[in-house]
């Protein structure tokens, strides 16, 4: 092939490229609406749910058994100072709490329920230290027949004191030691990262042991090196269950379902995942600031250009214009005229499911 041929049938696949990928861009928009999505009553879904017949019951026993053969080795795990994370398809709820009961019943155990919306990580760490302090009174009294001196009372202590005495050398033991279960530590009660960065701390102490499951797929984004590898210590384990999730499920709100301001947060996070990342960071900027001024009509188009364009989230005003009208489209802004006559955006959206959308987007 003459060298003139090879560079014409470069040119010809080039140009077919761009103008594949110019056409593709032109008639990427979405038509979806949220009113489009078709919602059954919840609990009419439920009640379907439920009513689903398992498969395969013979083949996941023996699954499970499997990883019944792997207790002790997950003890011995344990006691060299690992933490165990458990992942895969299915609720490991049941594989948990049967681990604890079955193999750490000489242990102080803790359990954390992270499919919860709201937990109270302080009073953990109490429940800890007096477990660990009744732990250390008991050694004390069988080793030497006196008892520990008297404690300051748990309730009253900081965070830090807290973990310092879960760190401190009160023993040379190292088998002196309380475990902590924790159900979906990537769940909607843990996942913001403040009370990832205390998890890791605790998980950290010398005295403390944690045993935990994951299931979202983004749950590593939770954690950095540092995370991982020296405050958690991860062993991993890859125990698929293929168990529903009933009990987790029981307190999150069904995504095909109709209901209040969590069902509304579902179907606009459903819509927005099909826009592209700056449409998503511009309508978080709207958010945000709805939620900072609830008093508000709504925000004026001419500030969020200038928010948005500081952030560099748009060139110019015709590339928020685009956004805009494909908000507008899906049905997720509207606008308004505040009292001075100027037009204003607002999310028609509660408070609280906006806090959701803008948790689910950020994921």
């Amino acid at each position: 092939m003459e060298p003139e041929d090879v560079d014409e049938e470069e040119f010809g696949f080039s140009r077919n490229y761009f103008l594949a990928k110019e056409l593709g861009t032109s008639s990427k928009k979405s038509g979806r609406k949220v009113t489009d999505i078709d919602l059954v009553d919840e609990q009419e879904l439920r009640e379907a749910v439920a009513n689903i017949e398992p498969k395969h019951e013979k083949e996941i026993d023996e699954l499970i058994k499997s990883y019944k053969s792997l207790y002790e080795e997950w003890v011995l795990e344990l006691r060299c100072g690992f933490g165990l994370l458990m992942y895969g398809f299915g609720s490991k709820r049941t594989l948990l709490e049967d681990f604890a009961s079955a193999s750490l019943s000489e242990y102080s155990v803790v359990v954390i329920n992270g499919y919860l919306q709201s937990i109270n990580l302080k009073q953990v760490v109490i429940t800890l230290a007096e477990l660990l302090w009744d732990q250390l009174k008991m050694h004390q009294k069988t080793t030497s027949g006196r008892s520990q001196k008297s404690q300051q009372p748990f309730n009253v202590q900081s965070m830090d004191d807290l973990l310092a005495f879960l760190h401190g050398p009160h023993h040379e033991d190292s088998e002196n030691f309380v475990c902590v279960i924790v159900h979906n530590i990537d769940g909607p009660g843990l996942r913001d990262p403040d009370t990832q960065q205390h998890l890791a701390r605790i998980a950290a102490c010398s005295h403390v042991r944690i045993v935990a499951s994951i299931d979202h797929v983004n749950a590593l984004l939770l954690w950095d090196k540092k995370m991982i590898h020296t405050q958690f210590n991860w062993y991993w384990h890859h125990v698929p269950t293929f168990a529903p999730y009933k009990v987790e499920g029981m307190f999150l709100p069904l995504v095909l379902a109709q209901g209040g301001s969590s069902q509304s947060a579902k179907t606009a996070s459903i819509v927005l995942q099909s826009l592209t990342p700056n449409a998503q960071n511009v309508f978080k900027v709207l958010a945000e600031y709805q939620l900072a001024n609830p008093d508000e009509e709504g925000m004026p188009v001419i500030k969020l250009y200038t928010i948005c364009h500081e952030r560099f989230l748009v060139s110019n005003q015709i590339t928020l214009n685009s956004h805009l009208t494909e908000f507008k489209d899906h049905e997720l802004v509207k606008t308004r005229r505040d009292d001075d006559g100027q037009d204003c955006l607002y999310i028609p959206i509660s408070n609280e499911a906006l806090e959701k959308i803008l948790k689910d987007i950020s994921l």
